[in-house]
Parts: C-alpha cells; structure tokens; sequence
C-alpha cells in the first residue's frame, strides 16, 4: 500500500481529519478530536499505529510478524503495522475501520448521530 492510498482510507471515514501536533512528518487521523490513526506517511518502510481491542491485539501480533505492539503508544490498546506487503490492503483496511469503531463508539451519543455512525463491521 502507498502513502496516499493509506491516507485516503483514512480521511474516507465519516468526520475524519488529518492534523499535525506532532510535525509534518506524522499525520495523525482523528474524529471528533479523538485519534484512530498515525503514521509517519513518508517513512520506509511505511507503517500505522491503529487502537485494538486488547485481547485482539495480542491475537493479531501472535498471527502477524507485521504487527507489533503501538511505538511509543499504550502497548495494550494500540497495535503498530508495517505495511510490508504481507498484509492485504482489505485486512489493513478492516484495521482502520476497527480502530475508527472503537474510538466512534466512545463518543457521546450526540457525537455519534452527527456522524450517522453505524460500527463498520456491522454494515
């Protein structure tokens, strides 16, 4: 997967941003002020730090060697990919919109109905 289309896939998520708090070279996808996603978008080789329900994201690192615990994140809730080609585009993908779902579904209810969100993985 290239830089733009892992962006893409991001910012294609209803209410997603893209911001810069940590510089230029990171961008950071949130909703409603909440992150889902980082990525240093120009790093080789290219990787995204997504959130993950805990027990899923021992059982992804287990079955992945491109898994790993989130860099510089809370270990237990975040999960690091490097988008090394062993991973298919539809499962980083599912990765994203998990991580959207988790972040959405800890919002205030007014916060969700202005997103017209409905948990991905149940459409």
């Amino acid at each position: 997967m290239k830089p733009a289309a892992l962006a893409k896939l991001c910012l294609a998520l209803p209410g997603a941003r893209e911001e810069f708090p940590f510089g230029e070279d990171t961008s950071v996808f949130k909703v409603a002020g909440k992150v889902f996603a980082l990525s240093r978008l120009n790093a080789e080789p290219l990787r995204i730090s997504l959130k993950c329900e805990p027990d899923l994201a021992v059982r992804l690192r287990a079955e992945h060697p491109a898994i790993i615990p989130g860099y510089h994140l809370n270990k237990r809730h975040w999960n690091t990919v490097e988008l090394d080609g062993s991973l298919t585009d539809d499962f980083v993908r599912e990765m994203i919109e998990d991580s959207y779902d988790l972040v959405v579904a800890g919002l205030p209810k007014r916060e969700q109905e202005k997103l017209k969100w409905v948990a991905l993985s149940q459409e």
